[in-house]
């Protein structure tokens, strides 16, 4: 049977979902769990993730899955990676230190610098879509050479987290659009590095030279080595589809339109949207990337997001079941209490520095109020979000869906409900950038446009949660909030 593999490597794990090639059905998945990585300093060894998806592999070929490691000559792999990562290579193509994730805050002030030498946010906005903060690759780079120039001297290549599990699958340096448009030295627009850009970092530097090959979203990458296949406990032969990063493959695995939103809750937190015209926005609120069909991906993301109601968890001493009844026992508003939730700084808005404050405290205040309030300080990050992209003229009226681990909370489909006053879908229990991995995949191996693909295998909601509260408390309770961050 000809099958994809879709892969998404994440922060805190590697999932994988098998689905059969043809008409995209689940027939097995599996996952393992990456080192714990935390700000400000958040690495991880790349290898790390290579023993991960062996054993997520090896999960999914367990007895019962429906699947055993075959594929037949018309089967296809692609991976989906957390974004903005820095793996630097030397010429033996090596990895020369640990990568720096995308929350890792070191390169903060190097972040600040760069916006500084090419005149602002605004010209970076034209330059790549984007304003750098810490989380961008560029920032990691000049972290790079600022603190360990040895490291820097050596580097003869430079990958993100996708690139190089796609770069092991395949010896071959590629990437695609999507996941090159967040590093902060590509164009979304004209689809192409921005090598002047990388300049700022080191005038002497041939960086086209250290840049990966870009792909196009059905242009397949090369086929599974042989010793990798092996080594993976993988029958028969693979092609690699492109990859791409793990916002843009969520968009497939949703069959994302524009106007339609995702709100996805992971260690991160990101609101988006696909659109067909580039989006540049000099106040670096939104990030404008590109996406992994050939339109574009305007984003906001935050740095916190299910960590939150896990920190406030273990310190009501409850379990996450327990925490979601409690936050849903408080009303809209969470009786006046109202968390700043950057627990680990924080990204949008810009402040890598900030802490978490409760504020609102009483001596009626219940856990109830503090698990709600950790609930709707980050959904109202957020909606923050979800407000900006509306400012920049971008269409957000269509389905809101939401993803990721936070998902499963009832607390959080109920939350955000009430909070944007909208019915929330969620797409059952699939992992969806695995899923829109395999969407990716599936192109590659038929040959076919990866929209094409997306809207065929297009997932229907299995829950629909519609808000209870009422217009004015959840104005309330945002108001309360953007006083709070203000």
């Amino acid at each position: 049977m000809p099958v994809t593999i879709g892969v998404d490597s994440s922060t805190s794990a590697t999932k994988v979902e098998v689905r059969d090639a043809d008409d995209g059905s689940l027939l097995a998945s599996g996952a393992a769990e990456h080192p714990l990585a935390r700000p400000p300093r958040s690495e991880q060894d790349p290898a790390a993730w290579w023993v991960a998806l062996g054993a997520a592999l090896e999960a999914a070929r367990s007895p019962g899955s429906g699947w055993s490691g075959w594929g037949d000559l018309g089967s296809a792999i692609a991976v989906a990676g957390q974004q903005h990562g820095l793996i630097a290579l030397d010429a033996r193509r090596e990895v020369l230190r640990p990568a720096k994730l995308w929350n890792d805050t070191e390169s903060a002030t190097d972040a600040s610098a760069l916006v500084d030498a090419l005149g602002g946010g605004a010209a970076w906005a034209a330059a790549c879509g984007s304003v750098p903060v810490a989380a961008f690759t560029i920032t990691k780079l000049a972290w790079l050479r600022r603190v360990e120039p040895v490291a820097f001297a050596r580097l003869a290549h430079v990958l993100l987290p996708h690139d190089y599990l796609t770069s092991v699958l395949t010896g071959e340096l590629v990437t695609d659009a999507g996941d090159a448009s967040g590093t902060g030295y590509f164009s979304p627009a004209e689809r192409r590095w921005r090598p002047d850009l990388l300049a700022l970092v080191d005038p002497d530097v041939d960086w086209s030279a250290r840049l990966p090959r870009v792909l196009e979203p059905a242009v397949p990458a090369g086929e599974l080595l042989g010793d990798v296949r092996r080594s993976l406990h993988l029958s028969g032969r693979f092609c690699v589809a492109p990859g791409t990063g793990d916002n843009m493959a969520a968009a497939l695995g949703v069959g994302l339109v524009p106007g339609d939103v995702v709100v996805s809750l992971g260690t991160s937190g990101t609101v988006f949207t696909v659109t067909e015209s580039p989006v540049a926005d000099g106040s670096g609120e939104i990030a404008g990337f590109a996406d992994a069909t050939g339109r574009y991906l305007p984003l906001v993301c935050t740095l916190n997001a299910t960590r939150v109601p896990d920190t406030f968890a273990r310190l009501l001493g409850v379990d996450r079941a327990v925490f979601g009844a409690l936050a849903l026992s408080s009303p809209p508003g969470s009786n006046g209490v109202v968390l700043r939730p950057y627990l680990e700084g924080e990204r949008t808005p810009d402040r890598p520095d900030a802490t978490g404050v409760l504020s609102g405290l009483r001596t009626t205040t219940t856990q109830a109020d503090v698990a709600r309030a950790a609930i709707e300080g980050v959904l109202c990050g957020l909606l923050d979000g979800l407000d900006a992209l509306r400012r920049a003229g971008v269409a957000v009226d269509g389905r809101l869906v939401l993803a990721g681990g936070g998902a499963r909370s009832a607390a959080f489909r109920q939350v955000l409900a009430d909070l944007s006053g909208r019915p929330v879908e969620v797409l059952g229990e699939e992992e969806l950038v695995a899923r829109g991995a395999c969407v990716q995949a599936a192109a590659v191996l038929h040959g076919r446009d990866v929209l094409e693909v997306a809207e065929a295998w297009r997932p229907l909601p299995t829950v629909v949660t519609d808000p209870v509260a009422t217009p004015e408390q959840a104005s309330t309770a945002r108001a309360a909030y953007a006083v709070s961050v203000s």
